[in-house]
């Protein structure tokens, strides 16, 4: 399916984006818990650049200005839970 510019989407499967959406939440839970992107990215066996670019789709997917805000939201939300 194209865009209204002429340029075609790059499709993603369903089940690639709901595992990056719960690695994003897991993200979010344990910085809920006040763990730094190292420690999180151990918890998680990823890399911390690994980490910082799930916390940067989180900002921009819960319109957060930074992660405490960003938990917040989350919390109010009904995301994640303390």
């Amino acid at each position: 399916m194209g865009t209204p510019h002429g340029r075609s989407r790059r499709q993603v499967p369903n089940s690639r984006l709901r595992r990056a959406a719960l690695r994003e939440i897991e993200v979010l839970s344990a910085i809920a818990a006040g763990n730094a992107n190292k420690l999180i990215a151990d918890k998680l066996s990823i890399t911390e650049e690994t980490v910082k670019g799930h916390g940067k789709n989180i900002l921009s997917k819960l319109g957060a200005n930074d992660r405490t805000h960003a938990v917040t939201i989350g919390l109010k939300r009904g995301i994640i839970e303390l």
